[in-house]
């Protein structure tokens, strides 16, 4: 029988294989602010300490309940659960400005393999953005929502931070929505990225992070901070900025773009991205069995075998181009693969080409497991 995996992905037992499970791709790290007189008189979480939060009673209790000390920070991880988020780490600086506190709170995240989305909702300098990119960057198996500047000036100049160079390891959402405040019992026009985060989340656990996190309902909003029109809308989609607009009353993500948008080329499509730090990540954990193993034919066949099963399922759930497998990924680990030269070095080097729905060419990259690199 097929063992379940994560929604949608199921890897068939084939004799003499390692099963490969699918990594999750829903768990936030969340960067914000809360007063430190605040957080010490009410003794909440350790600034620039992580903190797992599973639930909103788990927030209030480690960063307190809606305030205006913790304000953007409380609203974004409310919007995270209530639109479908389930897990997050959550950690509190003093300024969000303050790109040393967000580098080494970044630094503390790398060590937390689950989390596969980053934010510091409320940030729109330039520098913290950039630590934001550079750290999924660096990572390969994470990604992150940015927010847009706040403006009525509809240019990408006006919303992109200046300076912020394209990347498809991120996301701009733009404008602000407007929330219920229980503090000012009004409404408040908040970042987007913790709710965004929660979307992430939903339409993983609903559909697979090979959907798109667009034509989605934002839960909890009550308007925007500027409603954007469809010419205007044509002016930014393309460089990556991501609308979220109002239908009749319906707040909808209406955006599905890298930053950058078109310059990213096939990485353009935000599940474009994700899909292949899904693939890469699930594969690299799914193969460690790999190491100091004798690298000759027995292991490549195995790994051929592994890396087939997983991506035949992952195609059966419709995150791959193709009407048959074959026409939608292959799997090469062989001589050709693994020249003497290479077995010298230790490393056994796995070729895989995926087809990607949206558009359908193949991208192309290597997994290699070294001596000595097991956990």
């Amino acid at each position: 029988m097929p063992q379940y995996l994560s929604p949608g992905v199921y890897v068939e037992e084939v004799p003499g294989t390692l099963p490969i499970a699918g990594v999750g791709t829903s768990t936030a790290g969340f960067i914000g602010v809360v007063d430190p007189d605040i957080a010490d008189e009410l003794a909440l979480a350790a600034e620039g300490e992580p903190a797992l939060v599973t639930n909103w009673n788990q927030f209030k209790n480690q960063f307190g309940d809606f305030h205006a000390a913790n304000s953007t920070l409380a609203h974004a991880v409310y919007g995270f659960f209530n639109n479908g988020g389930g897990t997050c780490w959550v950690t509190r600086i003093k300024d969000i400005t303050d790109i040393e506190a967000v580098n080494g709170v970044l630094n503390r995240y790398e060590a937390i393999d689950e989390i596969a989305i980053v934010t510091a909702p409320g940030a729109v300098d330039a520098a913290v953005q950039q630590a934001l990119i550079d750290h999924c960057v660096n990572m390969k198996d994470r990604f992150a929502i940015l927010d847009g500047q706040v403006t009525t000036t509809i240019s990408t100049a006006a919303i992109i931070p200046t300076g912020l160079p394209p990347s498809d390891f991120a996301a701009l959402y733009f404008p602000q929505i407007r929330v219920a405040d229980p503090v000012t019992k009004g409404q408040l026009a908040v970042p987007p990225s913790g709710h965004m985060a929660g979307i992430y989340a939903r339409v993983d656990q609903q559909r697979g992070v090979h959907k798109a996190p667009a034509n989605e309902l934002v839960r909890g909003a009550l308007g925007l901070a500027y409603s954007v029109s469809r010419n205007e809308q044509a002016l930014l989609n393309p460089a990556g900025v991501n609308v979220i607009r109002n239908f009749n009353g319906a707040i909808t993500v209406w955006g599905a773009r890298t930053l950058g948008g078109d310059v990213n080329g096939e990485t353009k499509y935000i599940n474009v991205r994700r899909l292949l730090n899904f693939l890469r990540e699930s594969i690299d954990q799914g193969t460690q069995f790999a190491v100091f193993e004798p690298n000759a034919q027995p292991l490549w066949q195995r790994i051929v075998r592994s890396v087939n099963a997983f991506l035949t399922n992952v195609w059966r759930d419709g995150a791959l181009f193709g009407v048959t497998p074959e026409q939608a990924f292959y799997v090469k680990c062989d001589e050709t693969t693994n020249p003497p030269e290479v077995r010298e070095q230790g490393q056994v080097v796995t070729e895989i080409g995926v087809s990607i729905v949206k558009p359908a060419e193949f991208v192309i990259f290597h997994i290699s497991q070294l001596a000595g690199t097991a956990a």
